[in-house]
């Protein structure tokens, strides 16, 4: 008899019945809102063992590649072998939250004259007095993260934090671009609104809101995220000239601004009937909404002194200078620090290696929420790679001292990184050194004149900052205070739900920023080839 398994827990198989079954055996929540129909395609799963052992794939899973399935169909027909399998919705280490800014408490959604009114075009929402909410939206695309508002005095009511379960279509932007265009148009769209739609009823059930109550919804998210999420066409962000389409009607003068107001009821997002869903400007090709947040965050249109903004992730951008002279660039970096690419990495779950050090010959790590190792994320990653160099273990080219093709962890069954790993993350560092180095050289300001570094992302917020520098992750700026900021997308986000000023400001500010395109810089393979080095590395 075999068994089914998931989360560490195990129940003996049995034929004829579905992988959703076995998921209430367990005690594992698996959304859904069809009642197990499969026609809201929200119960998709990972099977990560025993494919063969299930029934075929039905219509409904046609947009689906092969190891994933939705659980309500997904039945049983062979109960003598194993199957594994992964919820995606599950729980990543939660970031909700970002640096501490003060802003001003002044909402696009108020109270006035006992309605409820929608200050930018007076629109009014409800025609009786109610309490009044807004959701803001960290759309990442490896993680979401939602929080509601309330924006009579901006208390954080509650903030839930999921993995992207859009994942099926690729674990990056371009994957997601090319599965949008090409295969299942709108597939994407839908399972991130239905995601946002079960995580926003369980916050208002936990928090005791009416849904009915929530009258905006802030998102912010990287070009190809947020243009998917609003049924944008991607198809010129992945292609030449790499930018969004909001972005190409702003340049030939037929929109103002690539910052978004859509109706909810338009985009099926279950909040008020006549709710509002907003995002700030992008700010040019892959440098999204997100990041615009970031430079909310950190009150960049008031920041005389130079500064780095460095947010890490799949895609990586950099933002540097001053209020009056700021230089952008994004870095495809890909998800080999977030779980992908790399056979042990995996995104932030209980039991991830996130601490890992060699001290007197000895390992040390520790896993998230002390569970057993169940893989290595970004964090524990860099510190692996540090850890190996130092001991040199490893050369700078990631080439192992004794020759072998992999180094395992002791006491973790097996956890390994191999050469072909250290390869997909040298290659994942060299995109953020690229970024780094050729947007300084850019912006021709000293090295030695920024002030601060900030450190943007759930993953730049846990990364040991000198074992980063040591293996050539972050170029080393002397003379700037490192902060880590936390999620400030999320941050930004809130803040722009909380003051309506703070819109019009960043519109402008981000106009004037100077994209830089890597791809086109001369000197753009002698970057990357110095950066794919695990050493100490500066501007070239």
């Amino acid at each position: 008899m075999g068994d089914i398994k998931s989360d560490n827990n195990s129940t003996p198989s049995l034929k004829g019945k579905s992988l959703f079954d076995f998921a209430d055996t367990l005690s594992i929540r698996v959304p859904t809102s069809c009642g197990r129909t499969g026609e809201c395609h929200e119960c998709i799963i990972q099977v990560t063992e025993g494919l063969e052992n299930l029934s075929e794939k039905k219509d409904l899973e046609s947009f689906l590649s092969p190891e994933f399935r939705l659980a309500c169909q997904a039945v049983i027909n062979n109960d003598k072998n194993d199957v594994s399998f992964n919820v995606l919705r599950r729980q990543p280490k939660i970031l909700d939250k970002g640096n501490e800014t003060k802003f001003s408490l002044n909402p696009s959604v108020i109270l006035e004259d006992n309605q409820v009114i929608f200050r930018k075009d007076n629109r009014v929402l409800n025609e009786k007095m109610t309490p009044i909410y807004g959701v803001a939206v960290d759309l990442g695309t490896t993680t979401v993260v939602c929080s509601i508002i309330d924006l009579t005095n901006g208390e954080k009511i509650g903030t839930s934090s999921f993995e992207n379960p859009q994942r099926f279509g690729g674990s990056d932007t371009l994957n997601r671009i090319s599965y949008e265009t090409t295969k299942f148009p709108g597939e994407l769209k839908s399972v991130i609104i239905s995601g946002l739609n079960f995580e926003i009823g369980e916050l208002c059930k936990k928090n005791k809101i009416r849904r009915s109550y929530i009258y905006e919804m802030m998102v912010v998210g990287n070009t190809t995220m947020r243009d998917i999420f609003f049924g944008i066409d991607v198809a010129s962000v992945g292609q030449k000239p790499y930018k969004s389409i909001t972005q190409l009607e702003l340049e030939k003068g037929k929109r103002d601004s690539t910052s978004l107001i859509y109706n909810s009821s338009d985009l099926g997002i279950r909040i008020n009937k006549n709710g509002i869903v907003a995002s700030p400007p992008l700010i040019s090709s892959h440098i999204g909404s997100d990041i615009t947040a970031d430079l909310v965050s950190i009150s960049a249109d008031t920041h005389d002194e130079n500064f780095i903004l460095l947010d890490v992730g799949t895609n990586t951008e950099i933002v540097l200078g001053n209020k009056d002279n700021l230089v952008a660039a994004s870095c495809p970096a890909g998800p080999a620090f977030e779980g992908g690419e790399v056979k042990y990495a995996m995104p932030g779950y209980d039991g991830a290696i996130e601490k890992f050090e060699i001290h007197n010959g000895k390992e040390i790590f520790t896993t998230i929420n002390n569970h057993p190792p169940q893989g290595i994320c970004g964090s524990g990653l860099i510190d692996l790679l540090a850890a190996l160099k130092s001991n040199s273990i490893i050369n700078e080219l990631g080439v192992l001292s004794n020759g072998g093709d992999h180094y395992e962890i002791i006491n973790t069954n097996g956890i390994n990184i191999s050469r072909s790993d250290m390869s997909a993350l040298a290659q994942a560092k060299a995109a953020n050194y690229c970024g780094q180095s050729i947007a300084l050289k850019n912006s021709s300001i000293d090295i030695s004149k920024f002030d601060k570094l900030y450190l943007s992302g759930g993953f730049a917020n846990y990364i040991n900052v000198e074992n980063a520098i040591k293996i050539g992750f972050i170029i080393d700026t002397p003379n700037a205070e490192i902060i880590k900021i936390g999620n400030s997308a999320l941050q930004g986000a809130i803040m722009l739900l909380l003051d309506i000023n703070l819109r019009s400001k960043f519109d402008n500010l981000v106009k004037s920023i100077k994209h830089i395109e890597l791809e086109t810089d001369e000197n753009f393979f002698e970057h990357f080839v110095e950066g794919c080095q695990f050493k100490e590395l500066s501007i070239m």
